[in-house]
């Protein structure tokens, strides 16, 4: 049985066409990354003070103009409720020391050129006529993982849910037949180590590449605050509890999802090995690794959080609805990954696919008595 013809090849899958798909679900449906991003929301105020106690023992700058890129910014509240803690931090501080003689205040929005900046732009403009501290706002589209901005320009950047997104897929995982294939599997929790050693190679490289560009384009003296996917010290699994390993979206219900249209002979097996999410949650000694390889930059404070799926209220809600409780899951599955399956399956067997996803998840009833956790690494560094 052969698959229908699909609009990208697993060898496309890497390098030479995951930038121009890698992004979160734009627009405002019940799919979009917009009404899907709860729990990062709670991630960044969790680690909100760890940016504002990087800001608060900044170096007063003298320039005129202060510049800040939030690299990875997608679309929606996260990036602005960010960008206004550091501008109103900041504000504040040199107002105190300056009096009127404080400087403006430009922001960058980064994304890939996928992005959606159209509603980024729309919902920021909607902000700025209710918002008293407005500063000057510009979109720039490329990979954080190259050079955005010239030598010596950036005061702050910050990263939100975003660097454990990499740059592409290890070629190695995609090699049929070797040690490195990821044969089966679509993520690496519960795959071997030689492919989780890969995704970690690349992970290394990525963060490397990461540093790399902000030691150029930094000042001396500013603040780069990182919130990331991450993992507990010492724990060789992408999470650090069961629970989550059993109900993490791209996990065991994604697989399984995966089987039935291959079961189903809509797919076949290579189609399915093609196809693998290119994400990896990095440990707290992984990051302070990277700083150490790159130099340049001095780690204020790191802190490895667990962050809950969702509140004991909407569970007790959900269940007396399983129903509810799958498409929610999906929804938010699809608000991180849609974009890339549909690309590469192309819409009617990407609906399928989620189709049998959510079918899954609504009839797993262990699921609502369990809770997922999603781990996230937080650090401020100053550039040196």
């Amino acid at each position: 049985m052969e698959s229908p013809s699909l609009p990208v090849t697993a060898k496309d899958w890497t390098s030479t066409s995951l930038h121009r798909v890698l992004c979160m679900q734009g627009g405002e449906s019940d799919v979009s990354y917009v009404n899907n991003s709860d729990s990062q929301a709670l991630a960044i105020t969790l680690s909100k003070p760890i940016l504002i106690s990087s800001l608060q023992s900044i170096k007063l700058f003298t320039s005129p103009l202060i510049r800040i890129a939030d690299l990875g910014c997608a679309t929606g509240s996260n990036t602005f409720d960010t960008v206004d803690t550091v501008v109103e931090t900041l504000r504040g501080l040199f107002t105190a020391v300056y009096g009127d003689g404080s400087p403006e205040f430009e922001a960058f929005f980064c994304d890939l050129p996928s992005n959606d900046f159209n509603m980024l732009f729309r919902l920021l403009s909607e902000k700025q006529k209710v918002d008293s501290s407005k500063y000057f706002a510009g979109g720039v589209a490329g990979s954080f993982y190259d050079r955005l901005f010239p030598r010596g320009t950036i005061h702050v950047a910050v990263s939100l849910s975003a660097l454990h997104w990499l740059s592409q897929i290890p070629e190695k995982v995609l090699e049929k037949g070797s040690i490195t294939w990821n044969k089966g599997k679509t993520w690496i929790e519960g795959t071997k180590k030689e492919v989780v050693d890969a995704y970690a190679e690349q992970s290394d490289k990525d963060l490397d590449d990461f540093l790399k560009c902000r030691k150029e384009e930094m000042v001396e003296g500013g603040v780069l605050f990182v919130l990331m996917g991450g993992r507990p010290s010492g724990s060789s699994s992408q999470f650090g509890d069961q629970d989550t390993r059993a109900k993490h979206p791209f996990t065991t219900t994604m697989d399984q999802a995966w089987q039935d249209l291959i079961d189903e002979g809509l797919i076949d097996e290579e189609t399915r090995d093609g196809f693998n999410i290119p994400a990896y949650m990095r440990s707290p000694e992984e990051v302070a690794a990277g700083v150490d390889r790159i130099g340049g930059f001095k780690i204020e404070k790191m802190e490895y959080m667990k962050i809950v799926e969702y509140s004991d209220e909407k569970h007790e809600e959900w269940k007396k609805d399983p129903v509810s409780y799958g498409r929610a899951r999906t929804n938010l599955v699809q608000a991180a990954i849609r974009p890339m399956v549909e690309v590469y399956l192309g819409l009617d067997l990407c609906d399928e696919l989620f189709k049998r996803y959510e079918n899954r998840v609504s009839t797993t009833r262990e699921f609502l008595h369990i809770t997922c956790f999603f781990g996230v690494v937080a650090f401020s560094a100053i550039r040196i």
